[in-house]
This record gives structure tokens, sequence and C-alpha cells, in this order.
């Protein structure tokens, strides 16, 4: 009988031979005995041997690659908090503050001590209006950092506010003589004199408006508060006085002043010669009353005017500005020697007195002493760039000399400054307020 493995193709006697050896391994990988081997006997032994190799060398692992698994996990904390700023950043550099603001919550929850995040958070919600979720982040960046004295005037802004006055009157009055930009250190100090004032501190907010000024002089907002401040420190000792001695010489003397301010010359004059009744020897009493009689349009008043001015000489030998009216009568009357003394005089009291130099130039251009008369004009423009007569003595002087290019120079500069004085003088008017110091230019230009 043939065999029919005979007749079996070879890759079907292949494929029945695998068959065969799978079928002969499968009790090997089963628990029946079959097929088993005396070796395949130790199998489990070896297995559970491998085994407890394989947990022991992993529990090794574990603790030898635990170091660098924390220092990973660290780094990975920083790559985050530097992802998130550089965000916050491109988003600010953007002008996009709303979608900054998530960025810092994210870097404060991964880090809550990062001072630049808490400082930049609170400084974002501060100009977005939100006081009150600002102040914490402000806070808590302080903690950390005393000395950002923006943040704490940010903080003293905030309290502000959100009528915390306690607060931010000391974090405010701790930020404000150490801050330096212009911006923030002005706003701060316009906030505190705003603190100082409603409680009626106005020495305090005087002296914070000073500093201010000394700094920045043309600044509008600093000019008007210190008008504002000065106005109400005036108020209150008027209505100091009037409460503590209503009938006195001062009271008089006050309300005179404030009249005369007012451009109600008549009245002024009445008041001040009341005090004059009461006490002829209080300080610039007599000054004052001159000034008023010198303003009126009565001439028996400024024939008395004179009086008065030498009167105020006789209670202070020191008073240069009387030296000076009196200079400038005795110009007025032809008499030039008399009006040099008198404004010789007034520089010799204090040399720096821009009316007694623009006398003095006058004076010396009208003996034909040109160069003296330059030298004082100059002088007056070094006291004040910006003197209208000055400039007009220059011109005059400089036209006597035959310098016609440096005197058109210089009338170009007196018609300059006399218009914006004469802007000045319109305004003072419509406030019925008669502006103080306009002696020494009186009739300059009509000459």
């Amino acid at each position: 009988m043939t065999s029919l493995s005979r007749h079996t193709p070879p890759v079907l006697n292949s494929f029945g031979r695998k068959c065969r050896r799978r079928c002969f391994r499968r009790p090997r990988l089963c628990s029946e005995p079959v097929g088993r081997s005396p070796g395949t006997k130790r199998w489990p032994s070896r297995l559970a041997g491998l085994l407890g190799r394989v947990k022991t060398f992993s529990a090794l692992l574990v603790f030898a690659i635990y170091p660098i698994l924390a220092t990973s996990q660290e780094l990975s904390v920083h790559e985050q908090v530097l992802l998130h700023s550089q965000k916050a950043q491109q988003f600010l550099r953007a002008n996009q503050p709303d979608r900054a603001i998530p960025e810092f919550r994210s870097i404060l929850a991964i880090e809550p001590g990062n001072v630049d995040a808490l400082g930049n958070l609170g400084v974002l919600l501060y100009f977005q209006g939100d006081y009150t979720g600002a102040i914490p982040q402000l806070q808590t960046a302080l903690k950390f950092d005393p000395g950002l004295w923006k943040i704490r005037a940010l903080l003293g802004m905030a309290q502000r506010r959100t009528a915390d006055l306690a607060g931010a009157m000391a974090n405010l009055e701790q930020a404000f003589p150490k801050l330096e930009d212009r911006g923030i250190q002005i706003e701060a100090g316009m906030e505190l004199v705003e603190i100082y004032a409603s409680r009626e501190q106005f020495e305090k907010a005087a002296h914070v408006l000073q500093l201010l000024h000394e700094k920045f002089p043309t600044d509008i907002g600093v000019l008007y508060a210190s008008y504002r401040v000065h106005s109400d420190l005036a108020g209150e000792a008027m209505l100091s006085l009037s409460i503590v001695a209503p009938g006195s010489a001062q009271m008089h003397q006050l309300m005179a002043h404030e009249l005369a301010r007012q451009g109600q010359i008549d009245a002024a004059i009445r008041n001040y010669k009341e005090a004059v009744k009461i006490n002829p020897n209080l300080p610039g009493l007599h000054f004052e009353l001159a000034e008023a009689l010198d303003a009126s349009d009565v001439q028996q008043n400024k024939h008395e005017a004179k009086k008065e001015y030498e009167a105020a000489l006789s209670a202070d030998k020191f008073d240069e500005k009387s030296e000076c009216r009196l200079g400038a009568i005795a110009y007025d009357a032809g008499d030039l020697k008399g009006s040099l003394s008198r404004y010789s005089e007034a520089t010799r009291l204090q040399p720096d007195e821009l009316e007694a130099n623009l006398g003095m130039a006058k004076v010396l251009i009208e003996m034909n002493e040109t160069t003296k008369a330059a030298a004082f004009a100059e002088h007056a423009l070094q006291i004040d760039p910006t003197s209208a007569e000055a400039h007009f003595r220059l011109s005059t002087i400089y036209r006597l000399e035959h310098r016609i290019a440096d005197s058109k120079r210089e009338i170009e500069q007196f018609q300059k400054y006399r218009d914006i004085k004469e802007k000045l003088r319109q305004m003072y008017r419509e406030m019925r307020i008669r502006p103080e110091g306009g002696q020494s230019e009186k009739g300059v230009g009509t000459q």
C-alpha cells in the first residue's frame, strides 16, 4: 500500500511538521503531564527566581533615578513659569493686558511667591480699575520686597479708591520721597495732597506741593493744586482771624488786601486807614496803603502815596521796595538825581531786586550813560528773562549805540512778552483781580 506521505507536496510536509511540533509543545504550556521532560519540571522555580531578581533590580533602579526625576520635575516648573512669562510679555507688547492677566495668574498658581508676577498682576488690575483685586497682589509683593516704591505708591492709590484713607496715606508717605519717575511721582504726590486736603491738613499738603513745584515748576496740575491749597490756607486763616480778633488792625489789613486784589481800591484804602488808626506800627501796613493810594484814580491819593512810602521807610529802613517806589515818583517829577539816589540805595539793599535794576537802567539812559545802563538792564534779564521792560531798555540802549540788529531783536522780545502780560492783565480784569507787581512796567513802550 502506497504511503500518503509520498504524495504530499513538500510544502504540505513542511506544514505538517510545524503542526506536529506545535502539537508536541502544547502540553508544556498547560498543567497536563503529557510530553513533559525531566528538565521542564524545574521551570516554575527558575521563573520565580528570575522574577525576584527583576523586582530587586527595579527597586534599585527607582531609588537610583529618583533624584534625576526630581530635578527634571523642578526644571519643568521653571520652564512653565518662563513660558507663561514670555506669553504675558508678548500680550503686553501687543497692548492686550486682558490676555496677559491669566498668564500671570498661571505663574502664581505654580509659584505663589513670584514677586514679578504679583507686581505685574497688581499693576494690570489697578489700571483696569479693579482696585479690590489689585490690593492683595500688591501687598503680597511688598511682603517679599518692601523696597518696591512704585508698587507701594500704587497700593496707596488703590487703597484711597477703596476708602482706606489711613492705609493710603501711610503707603504714599513712605513711597513719595523715594520715587524717581516723573509721572508716578506727580500722581502719588497729588494723591497725597488730596488726602491731606480732605482732612484739612493744608500745611502738609502745601509742603508736598512745594517739593513737587521745585522738581516740576511748569507742571500745570501742580500749579493749580498749589493755588487751591494756598487759597484754602488763606481762607482758613481769614476765618480764624475773624473769629479771634474781628475788630483788630490785622483784620482790617487783611480785608483791605483782599479788596485791593479784587480791584475795590476805595474800599481797600478805607480799611487800610482804619488799620493805621488802630496800630500804625504794623509791619508792611504803610507800604500796602501807599500801593492802594498809588493805584487810585484820584490825584490827591497819589500825592498821599508818597508820604506813606516815606512812612514805610521810617518804620523799616531796609525796605527796598519803598525806595524803588520813591525813585519812580522822583523820575516822574523829572528829578533824575533824586531818582538815581533812591534806585541806587535799593540795589545796595537788594542787588537782585528787579525793579531797582530796571530803575537804574531807565535813569542812566536819560543821563546818556548807556554803558552803565546796559549792565543793569542785562542783570535785570538774568533775574527775569521774561521782563518786557528789560528788553525795551536794552533795545533803547542798542539803538543809541547804533547796534540796529541787536536793537531790533530786543524790541521783538519786548513786544512778545508785553503781549503775553497784556493777556494776563485782561484775564485778571475779567476776574476782577488787580495784578501785583505791575509798578515797574507802568508806561513802558509809550516813550
